[in-house]
């Protein structure tokens, strides 16, 4: 199984809106044949101004399907969206 950690930290111009927004979207892509599972979190409010604001946690059976979700149209439009919207981004793929 293959776990992909994916972070953002967002703009602060409408950063409570463009949070919802990602939580829904991200909610949406959780849903997708190729995921396994899904977690699409929040950053706690009070942590450190270095953490970042949002993440996707997605486990996959294997890394076909990793790679069938990068590219599935349903991603990459939520990767158009997020690109819009963030400032930085960290990510990680790992073997469980």
């Amino acid at each position: 199984m293959i776990r992909h950690i994916c972070m953002f930290s967002l703009k602060e111009e409408n950063k409570e809106a463009n949070i919802a927004e990602f939580l829904r979207r991200g909610e949406e892509l959780g849903k997708l044949s190729t995921v396994r599972s899904a977690q699409v979190v929040r950053c706690v409010s009070g942590a450190p101004n270095a953490n970042y604001d949002v993440a996707l946690i997605f486990d996959f059976d294997s890394l076909d399907n990793l790679n069938a979700y990068q590219v599935c149209p349903e991603h990459v439009a939520f990767g158009q969206f997020v690109g819009a919207i963030r400032i930085d981004r960290a990510c990680i793929d790992y073997q469980l």
